[in-house]
């Protein structure tokens, strides 16, 4: 019990990634992972799309990045200056500007997360999924970082090379190696929760 504990703990958004191959044993355990999370009705919507080649991964995020630099110049100035005045989005603005690879981080595995474009409760299903990921690669030893941004990957031009049929919806991309950084953790609030 106290291991899953500390993992939770412990678990961080890692964006630096030593450049350090993930065995695909080990690959396996974590969709096993991910294949033991909760679905609704157990519809287990998931589909795994695991990209390990480190040109395509570069590719990937450069073109991803492109198109993520348009949708933020789509918030206007206004808008864009209210996001960055938090400590949060400022960090991750100033880590997106100066990381060379700022959708992927370097890391060595990404994995795409789709479920039916039908399926209403697909999102809920695939967040609980990338948990179960996140915490067992931890407990393995690995590092990872849910990438949102990783959705816009339907919209780039070599999107064909993954083979995602037309009738699947990319949520998310988990990636995941040999972290290169120890981020500290974020403040957490605990005035949250209500007891009635």
């Amino acid at each position: 019990m106290q291991e899953i504990l500390k993992n939770i703990y412990e678990r961080r958004a890692v964006r630096k990634y030593k450049d350090m191959p993930v065995p695909n044993d080990l690959i396996d355990i974590l969709l096993d992972a991910g294949r033991m999370a909760p679905s609704a009705m157990n519809h287990q919507p998931w589909k795994f799309y695991v990209l390990t080649n480190a040109k395509k991964i570069h590719t990937f995020s450069k073109e991803i990045a492109h198109l993520a630099i348009k949708e933020i110049k789509q918030y206007g100035i206004k808008e864009l200056a209210k996001m960055t005045l938090s400590h949060f989005h400022l960090s991750t603005m100033i880590d997106f500007l100066q990381n060379e690879d700022h959708i992927f981080y370097g890391a060595p595995v990404v994995i795409f997360i789709t479920t039916p474009k039908a399926d209403e409760w697909g999102a809920l299903d695939v967040g609980m999924c990338a948990q179960n990921i996140m915490l067992a690669a931890k407990a393995m030893g690995l590092d990872t970082c849910p990438v949102g941004f990783g959705r816009y990957v339907t919209d780039t031009p070599d999107y064909f090379y993954l083979n995602i049929p037309d009738t699947e919806q990319v949520h998310l991309a988990v990636i995941a190696g040999y972290g290169n950084e120890q981020p500290e953790p974020h403040e957490r609030m605990e005035n949250n929760a209500v007891y009635l």
